[in-house]
């Protein structure tokens, strides 16, 4: 054959391969994982474009933010999978689509796309001075007819922003994709058979009919709707949720999308386990394991006592605002026991989710404390019939009703029956001194840490980093109550009265945690430790607000009058070592060993080093306050490998009781860093890239800091910047690390939060 026909046949070939459809699933889901979903997921993605899924990707933007703490109406739900599904569905909530071409204009995407490649960033240099890219920043969000002028006035407002952008094959595979229509194919995932067979018997389970049953199956689904649900004897890595479906088992599922998940449904209904189809983002993934041996634990909490139950409860907003009086047939140490069972899930649904942006929440706790719950056979609650009918009515918690002009009203009558039962529980609590055996230690659940960064938090099984200022002690009442008001109850689509009353509530439920972890403590020491804890103007909240604590009834514990908290963690540490998941000798080093055991000499140096970060104040280590709340420190190893460090700083505050003004109870002389081996957030605000032979250098550069200058410097010479032409591959590796480490966990990671230093 003559050489031009074979030449005309290459061209042929390729442009039948260029013209060739390109598929969501295979070409174009990947690059928005890979670059978009790190800031496009959540309740807080950039004008609500969510592109963890083709699903979010054809919704397409709102003007509408969802975070507005100042509105005064709720607003109606945009909620991903439950509010609409369709298209048309998202249009007449007035989404814009960012996929469409507009006439002769490409589509809105297209030219975001083309806006961030027309201004790209110098390498590794902080971002031009005015680019906003704080969570704060006002969006735009301009329509395919305002965008002119959203360029014309924003050079580096293109996509993606404030960030590296796409590669040339990224960038070309999206033109063509938008240029082909966008089209979407369905992605297909089929059930594993053993997945299918355990999804019939927890739905045979939930769909029971008899009323202990259904009420059962009422309590499960409210406190399990916000879990991604796997189960343990399965191969695969699909998750479920619960929900509520106006179908049966064996249908296509019909999602009732109800504000709460304890507002009446409205119509007959099933208990479903759906498939969760979009990208796996690691601030909404808490998941929850299924399994045979779960199945039968319900059985044996809830269905093989002979309690009895006449009529179900209804919905109404005195049911929804006290579940302790809704599922009052169920016992007690059934409900309490299924949550100590998995007490780390049912904490990480109080800070982390899909509200995604929790400083209502978490400007009423200190930067880091530690948990414990109490022994479910040492809950007066649990295990005195008469103590709990009489306080079961002071239980019931505020949020129901959003009136603007009743906050104050409101929170008089609520907080008014929290101080009755903190009353009536001090005195029932009189005659039973506390002793090591009324804490929890049932399996490794039993020790939690928590960390607040701003407006989110962490928690990790086991006590980790120095002795906290505050601890908590959780009984049955004060878990389930601050269940129900940071998840169950709370709209984060409502108003401001609904989500002031929120807050005040909260702050009395983290009061009598402090409470009850007092009575631990020798009698005469806890009015000067609670008044630590309320410095300043958080002496007039104790004296108008609370309950005074108990200094009269003496502790069963044997600890040293000096420093009885300190003494008292000391102990816990001692006696609970068999079940505590976090061992944790960098940051409370003992013998000079400041490091794991089993590490290879490089490694347990350079963890050797990093401990000296830990622990000291401010006021003596300068470069605390040049640190975000959650900086990452990736090690790099001589043979390949490397270690994830989180270095977290723990803000100190002269007290937490107040709604506003957390900057004039700041400070920042004792503010401290934790480090820990591992992801401690689903927010990295920086991270530094280090050889671990360097790592001691990495160390002294911090402890030399005394300026910002002095800082940039250390940024300049190992600091990840956004702008950094690798910043991607470093970004996901932390989200790999997970993946190798906890994949299970594992999920990609937010940058919303990722600072310009």
């Amino acid at each position: 054959m003559p050489l031009r026909f074979w030449l005309l046949c290459l061209c042929l070939l390729s442009g039948v391969a260029h013209a060739e459809v390109l598929s969501y699933q295979r070409d174009i889901q990947p690059i928005f994982t890979a670059k978009c979903v790190a800031c496009h997921a959540c309740y807080d993605s950039p004008c609500q474009l969510n592109l963890g899924s083709a699903e979010g990707a054809q919704r397409g933007a709102s003007k509408q933010p969802v975070y507005d703490g100042t509105r005064r109406r709720a607003q109606q739900p945009t909620r991903l999978f439950f509010d609409a599904h369709d298209e048309a569905g998202w249009r007449r909530k007035d989404f814009i689509s960012v996929l469409d071409g507009q006439g002769a204009q490409a589509a809105l995407m297209m030219r975001m796309l083309e806006l961030g490649r027309s201004e790209p960033l110098v390498p590794n240099a902080k971002l031009p001075p005015g680019m906003d890219v704080s969570i704060r920043r006002e969006n735009s969000c301009p329509t395919p007819g305002e965008f002119d002028a959203y360029a014309k006035r924003t050079l580096h407002g293109g996509m993606p922003f404030a960030v590296t952008g796409l590669t040339d094959g990224e960038y070309g595979t999206l033109r063509r994709w938008l240029q082909q229509g966008a089209p979407i194919d369905v992605a297909d995932m089929p059930v594993e058979p053993v997945e299918r067979v355990q999804i019939e018997r927890w739905e045979a389970l939930l769909n029971g009919g008899d009323n202990r049953q259904r009420l059962v199956a009422r309590w499960l689904y409210e406190h399990l709707f916000l879990a991604h649900l796997y189960f343990e004897n399965s191969t695969g890595k699909r998750f479920y949720q619960l929900v509520r479906s106006r179908s049966p088992s064996g249908a296509p599922v019909d999602v009732i999308a109800s504000r709460r998940p304890n507002d009446d449904p409205g119509t007959q209904f099933f208990y479903r386990l759906r498939p969760i189809n979009d990208v796996i983002v690691h601030k909404t993934h808490i998941t929850y394991a299924l399994s045979d041996r779960k199945l039968a634990r319900v059985r044996e909490l809830f269905l093989d006592d002979s309690w009895a139950l006449a009529q179900l409860p209804g919905y109404g907003a005195g049911h929804r605002a006290n579940p302790f009086l809704a599922f009052a047939a169920i016992p007690a140490r059934a409900r309490y026991q299924f949550m100590l069972d998995d007490a780390e899930y049912f904490v990480r649904t109080f800070i982390r989710g899909p509200v995604c942006r929790g400083q209502i929440a978490t400007d009423v706790i200190r930067d880091n404390f530690w948990v414990f719950f109490q022994a479910p056979e040492h809950d007066l609650y649990v295990t005195d019939e008469s103590f709990r009918e009489r306080t079961t009515p002071l239980l019931a918690m505020p949020g129901q009703f959003d009136e603007l002009g009743d906050l104050l009203a409101f929170w008089n009558t609520y907080r008014g029956k929290r101080n009755r039962y903190e009353e009536l529980r001090r005195d029932a609590y009189a005659a039973h001194p506390a002793q090591w055996t009324d804490i929890w230690q049932g399996n490794d659940n039993a020790l939690l840490s928590i960390f607040r960064q701003h407006d989110s938090a962490s928690v990790r099984k086991g006590l980790i980093g120095a002795v906290p200022q505050t601890m908590w002690w959780m009984d049955y009442p004060l878990l389930e109550r601050t269940y129900y008001q940071l998840v169950v109850n709370f709209d984060v689509f409502g108003n401001v009265s609904h989500q002031g009353q929120t807050r005040l509530y909260f702050d009395l439920i983290r009061n009598g945690a402090e409470l009850n972890f007092l009575r631990l403590l020798p009698a005469p020491a806890r009015q000067a430790i609670l008044d630590d804890w309320y410095q300043q103007g958080g002496q007039l909240k104790l004296k108008l607000a609370y309950t005074r604590v108990d200094t009269a009834t003496a502790t069963g514990l044997t600890i040293a009058a000096a420093k009885p908290r300190e003494d008292f963690a000391h102990q816990l540490l001692a006696r609970y070592a068999a079940i505590n998941a976090s061992p944790d000798p960098i940051n409370r080093c003992e013998a000079g060993h400041c490091h794991r055991a089993g590490l290879t000499a490089e490694l347990a140096a350079a963890e050797q080093s990093l401990s000296r970060l830990s622990g000291r104040p401010g006021a003596g280590m300068a470069v605390i306050g040049q640190l975000p709340e959650a900086t990452l420190i990736r090690v790099q190893l001589a043979d390949g490998r490397r270690e994830i460090y989180s270095l977290l700083r723990n803000r100190a505050h002269s007290n937490v009781a107040f709604m506003f003004g957390e900057e004039l109870r700041y400070q920042p002389q004792l503010d401290t860093l934790t480090v820990y081996p591992g992801v401690l957030s689903s927010y990295p605000n920086f991270m530094f890239a280090v050889r671990a032979g360097e790592v001691s250098a990495f160390v002294q550069a911090m402890e030399r800091v005394r300026s910002a200058a002095e800082f940039d410097q250390v940024v300049e010479r190992w600091g990840v910047r956004r702008s950094h032409p690798e910043f991607w591959t470093y970004f996901h590796d932390l989200s790999a690390y997970l993946q190798e480490t906890e994949p299970r966990e594992a999920g990609v990671l937010d940058m919303n939060r990722y600072e310009n230093l």
